[in-house]
């Protein structure tokens, strides 16, 4: 039952603060706690300031491709509202915050000059939080590719442009920002915005949607080049989505179909973004599928090179595990439905042994842990400190008012339970001996500091610590906050 005290075995407030207290504790020395949004979710004033239209601009105002007809012109007003977020992220008590700088704002046309209002917002938000005493960690992509580059990530010249922006922005905040993340979730974008047609730019090319996944990662590679070759101080990273596979069934009549696909899944949503960053070269594909991954076997590889150039970390973002059975099924996907995806021969099992978030994703926080030992048994020494960027959960959190003071409130339980049961599944996992002992994780943000637009989902999901009424856009924090909260104080 979302965001309420009711289910089965829930914990009371005590067992939960004690909880908190008990994982702030086994926290490692130096271990950075923090929040994360992205620059569309949040910002909002998307025809202020000189911004440029983005491709998910563009997606929203489509008929039917979000949930409801919402739009993030407004988002959670996040552009005018940087003191009073800063001001919630100082009382949480993080160390960091991730967020994304938005191309659009500070390159309408996907080139040239930095614009000038788009700067200075940054900047302001950069005051704010060294004056808070909290660290960044900024995100160039997240997802609003400007909508002038002609065929998005279809075109090798959007890798090369990114290039450009990345250089021009290191030279802008390079002493300011902690550390970058180039690219995020590479994967997301291009299967549910160029293979299924679920988010923007509303492709559903299956698996001729792989040139995008290639010149993202290139355009990761130039981002890295051009970051270190404009002196920037803070280390630079890459931040992946990893989803432990498994087949549906492994016994029976469709176990070796089964197995054969979740095998292709495995390659296509992991490997096929993490191999190339971290051991220089693409995946080799299952037996039989070849022909599907033609287009990242004759890359150049000089590509390859620019792909693999060392990083300072490793951002993992985990939510849940996925099943996978042969067989076209129904169009269901996480995000929606796809008639891309209901042509394909395997399809998205359900989980009915776990219980779920608001958006129907499985709660299996032991797959976090699977997630972690499967990097470091597939990358070993080539991987660099990993820092866990996304981990949370959505539920349908309303405010209530307190009966004797009137006080607003939101109780939130069952996203209080997600995160405990994560960051336990975390520093079981990273402790010595343990499934992913050889990694070094050395940080962790909660997704998301607030409640946002959720891309196809519109307003319908929220995974904030904070509730954001999206019609005054009136803050108040969750019991899920306040347990952050606790958690660290407790370190």
């Amino acid at each position: 039952m979302a965001g309420t005290d009711a289910r089965p075995g829930a914990m009371s407030p005590e067992e939960r603060r004690e909880r908190a207290r008990d994982l702030g504790a086994r926290l490692p020395e130096g271990f950075t706690l923090g929040v994360a949004t992205s620059a569309f979710q949040i910002e909002g004033a998307t025809r202020e300031g000189g911004r440029g239209e983005s491709a998910w601009d563009a997606f929203t105002a489509q008929p039917g491709r979000i949930l409801g007809g919402a739009t993030a012109d407004r988002a959670t007003d996040h552009y005018h509202r940087v003191p009073e977020d800063v001001a919630l992220m100082r009382d949480l008590g993080v160390d960091s915050y991730r967020f994304s700088f938005a191309w659009p704002r500070l390159q309408p046309e996907g080139k040239g000059a930095l614009r000038r209002e788009g700067v200075d917002f940054y900047e302001r938000l950069l005051d704010e939080l060294e004056t808070a005493g909290i660290r960044s960690l900024a995100t160039l992509y997240h997802w609003d590719t400007p909508a002038a580059l002609a065929g998005g990530w279809f075109a090798r010249d959007t890798a090369l442009r990114f290039g450009d922006f990345a250089h021009a922005m290191g030279e802008r905040f390079g002493d300011r920002v902690t550390q970058w993340a180039t690219i995020n979730e590479p994967a997301t974008v291009t299967l549910e915005g160029y293979a299924l047609g679920l988010h923007a730019p509303g492709a559903a090319r299956l698996f001729n949607a792989l040139p995008a996944a290639h010149h993202q990662l290139l355009a990761h590679g130039l981002g890295v080049q051009a970051l270190r070759a404009a002196g920037v101080r803070g280390g630079v990273g890459i931040v992946n989505v990893h989803s432990p596979v498994v087949p549906a069934t492994d016994s029976g009549p469709s176990a070796e179909a089964d197995g054969v696909f979740a095998a292709l899944f495995d390659v296509l949503h992991n490997r096929v973004f993490a191999d190339p960053v971290l051991l220089g070269h693409y995946p080799q594909p299952p037996e039989g599928f070849e022909a599907l991954f033609t287009a990242l076997a004759e890359v150049d590889p000089a590509d390859l090179a620019l792909i693999a150039q060392p990083l300072d970390f490793y951002g993992l973002n985990y939510y849940m595990p996925t099943r996978i059975a042969a067989g076209s099924g129904s169009a269901a996907t996480p995000d929606g439905a796809s008639s891309a995806m209901a042509s394909l021969p395997f399809h998205l099992a359900d989980w009915p042994e776990y219980p779920r978030t608001g958006f129907g994703w499985p709660i299996a926080p032991e797959f976090f842990a699977t997630a972690l030992a499967e990097l470091g048994e597939r990358y070993g020494s080539l991987l660099p400190p990993v820092i866990v960027t996304e981990n949370g959960a959505s539920f349908p959190d309303a405010v209530e008012l307190h009966p004797e003071t009137g006080e607003a409130q939101v109780h939130d339980g069952s996203r209080i339970d997600y995160l405990a049961r994560h960051l336990e599944a975390l520093v079981g996992a990273a402790g010595s001996g343990s499934s992913a002992s050889s990694l070094e994780v050395v940080g962790y943000y909660v997704w998301s500091l607030l409640d946002n637009f959720e891309w196809a989902a519109g307003y319908s999901q929220r995974f904030g610590l904070v509730h954001v009424d999206f019609g005054d856009f009136t803050r108040t924090p969750k019991d899920s906050y306040r347990w952050v909260r606790l958690l660290a104080e407790s370190r």
